[in-house]
């Protein structure tokens, strides 16, 4: 069975979603006024929405909760990789696709960035360009911008 839960954060409205306590989306909700009617009624999101919102006051820098993600092995090689991205750091799509081992497919690994199912635990955010750009998050530069500030100018609470 499928759960999902909308909620208000900095950056604007957050859907997350689980099934069979793994969560398996979570991505920004550009519409939210009928989202926000739903309630918040499994442990499990409700631990999701916690660490979430641990993340974005600076209280947490690490997520403890099972995903399941469902993508090409390419994509999946990528989500895997972002997630060895350190806290408050950054990778350039060259570096993550050297990581996969192929050190030429970076075009394909902005692609699977932007198919990122579970943006924030899986770190999309904290791919950039080789030259420092920031542009092509699938959310949006300023959501970037936020994430990354946050992670480089608040550390831990």
């Amino acid at each position: 069975m499928t759960d999902s839960y909308t909620f208000h954060t900095p950056i604007g409205f957050l859907t997350i979603r689980e099934e069979e306590q793994k969560l398996t989306k979570l991505f920004w909700e550009a519409n939210s006024a009928q989202t926000m009617k739903n309630e918040l009624h499994s442990d499990f999101l409700y631990e999701v929405y916690t660490q979430v919102n641990e993340y974005l006051t600076g209280r947490r820098n690490q997520f403890d909760v099972p995903l399941k993600y469902q993508g090409t092995q390419f994509q999946q090689s990528v989500w895997q990789e972002l997630q060895k991205i350190p806290y408050g750091e950054t990778r350039s799509y060259q570096e993550i696709a050297i990581g996969i081992g192929n050190g030429r497919a970076v075009r394909a690994v902005g692609q699977a960035n932007n198919k990122n199912p579970i943006m924030i635990i899986i770190p999309c955010h904290r791919v950039i360009h080789k030259n420092g750009d920031i542009t092509g998050f699938a959310y949006g530069v300023e959501v970037k911008q936020y994430l990354l500030e946050l992670e480089k100018g608040m550390g831990l609470r």
